[in-house]
């Protein structure tokens, strides 16, 4: 089965990346691996990151691609793959998998989102640094580690203490 997918080069687009078995902390156990495994493909097929949060079980990126070039489901296998082979084995494999000689780490397909203009995309970045707190990893946003919030708060483009207090609606929109 073929899945239709939004494909224009030089977009950005919003990504959601999860693992096969969700109640796995394999991102955070091995994020040297995963932070690997992108910087190698971003070498081989330039992009940028925009934004990133990655979890125990799943990651949200928003990255913008070169012009000419509207190719993310190669740098998405590339990264599975990659990390992939800097783990450890020892998960659970499907029939169907080990049929293809799969790992069975990742779930097969990833969710995408066209950005569609400037407050689309503030209102992907700010759903991808608040979810370690919607999903109850730390009670405050600069309080996880595995996020470009960091390099936000950095940069001044966010206060530290953004997203505190409930201030932010939970959903895509911004902090009130």
């Amino acid at each position: 089965m073929r899945y239709r997918r939004t494909q224009v080069a030089g977009a950005t687009y919003f990504f959601t990346v999860n693992l096969a078995d969700r109640r796995s902390r394999l991102l955070v156990e091995h994020i040297t691996a995963l932070r690997q495994a992108v910087r190698d493909v971003k070498k081989a097929h330039p992009f940028e990151i925009v934004a990133w949060v990655v979890l125990p079980e799943h990651l949200h990126a928003v990255w913008s691609l070169p012009p000419e070039d509207a190719d993310y489901s190669l740098r998405w296998n590339q990264i599975k793959g990659a990390f992939s082979r800097r783990i450890p084995g020892g998960e659970r494999i499907s029939p169907s998998r080990a049929g293809r000689r799969e790992r069975g780490i990742w779930q097969r397909r990833f969710w995408e989102h066209l950005i569609r203009d400037e407050f689309d995309l503030e209102r992907h970045v700010h759903y991808l640094h608040y979810n370690p707190v919607k999903h109850g990893h730390v009670p405050r946003v600069a309080d996880w580690p595995y996020s470009s919030f960091h390099r936000y708060v950095r940069c001044g483009w966010l206060p530290v203490q953004w997203g505190c207090g409930g201030d932010f609606e939970g959903g895509y929109g911004e902090p009130r």
